[in-house]
């Protein structure tokens, strides 16, 4: 008899189970445009300039990037700057410097760099513009701030300029001076304890880079030549982050055998720095840019392939 009492009740608790289950995977369907706090993957982090230029002097034992199956950000991307500044605590020139950086890396050798990177489909990324800007001067909901929070701007910004996902366009988020980021909230990984930006998605193609301040943390390059070395600083940051996203935009793409992007490899290495404190000039505008991995000659450039 307790036999039969026990079938008779496990029976209606698997039917209760298989139909709490089935909305829930419902939503999981539908959440593609919706912030996910990166359920089913991890950032890939810029760490601050001390531990960084320690790895990138070992970047030879992770050999040539390998391909990982993933998409490529191929042909031309559209780069999007969403500036978050509640109190507008940036240096004069920090918008100009880094909208211009956008309009002029576009077509230049550095960029070039990235069209050795193909995808399975034989897309390359060969070219990116500058597509818009938009200034968030709405309050933080915390400090720090998480990574959930830049999830939310990106989404914010996206509905309020009628912007849109896609494999092909990127969104940056910087932040104002001061303002701590962390990944998560065990503030395990922050921009006041380990990294300087990273880059991530969510949903199946939101692409974007999260931009702390990096004159407020430990993310100097050295004297960089545009009189503003707040924004000097945050463009090296930036450039970094592009190149990397560009090869391996939803983490799957590009990485050598240690999990080093091609802007890991070569973080903090600028190679021969002019006496103004630049090493590229684009467009007649001088930039201290790090140099980037080239699987061509297996060691860090500022122009190829």
């Amino acid at each position: 008899m307790k036999k039969r009492v026990l079938q008779i009740l496990v029976l209606p608790m698997l039917m209760l189970a298989f139909l709490i289950a089935m909305p829930l995977s419902a939503s999981a369907a539908t959440d593609s445009v919706t912030p996910q706090a990166a359920r089913h993957h991890k950032a890939h982090f810029f760490t601050h300039s001390q531990a960084q230029r320690h790895a990138a002097r070992q970047f030879a034992s992770g050999g040539n990037l390998n391909y990982g199956g993933g998409p490529v950000m191929g042909g031309t991307t559209n780069v999007y700057a969403i500036f978050w500044e509640p109190t507008g605590n940036v240096s004069s020139t920090y918008h100009s410097l880094i909208q211009r950086y956008f309009s002029d890396v576009g077509g230049t050798g550095l960029y070039n760099i990235n069209t050795q990177y193909t995808d399975s489909s034989g897309n390359a990324p060969s070219n990116t513009q500058f597509a818009g800007s938009w200034t968030d001067n709405s309050a933080y909901p915390e400090s720090p701030l998480l990574d959930s929070d830049i999830q939310n701007e990106v989404t914010n910004a996206i509905n309020a300029n009628g912007w849109s996902p896609s494999i092909d366009n990127i969104f940056f988020v910087f932040t104002e001076a001061g303002q701590d980021l962390c990944f998560d909230s065990s503030q395990s990984q922050c921009a006041s304890n380990a990294f300087c930006a990273y880059h991530n998605y969510f949903g199946s193609n939101t692409i974007y880079a999260a931009m702390p301040y990096a004159a407020s943390f430990n993310c100097n390059g050295g004297q960089g030549p545009n009189g503003d070395q707040a924004a000097d600083e945050t463009i090296n940051v930036t450039s970094h982050e592009q190149m990397e996203a560009a090869t391996d935009p939803l983490l799957n793409a590009w990485t050598d055998s240690s999990g080093q992007e091609n802007g890991d490899k070569c973080a903090w290495n600028f190679g021969t720095v002019n006496s103004d404190g630049s090493n590229v000039n684009f467009n007649g505008d001088p930039y201290l840019l790090q140099q980037e991995w080239d699987n061509n000659i297996s060691d860090c450039a500022l122009t190829g392939p």
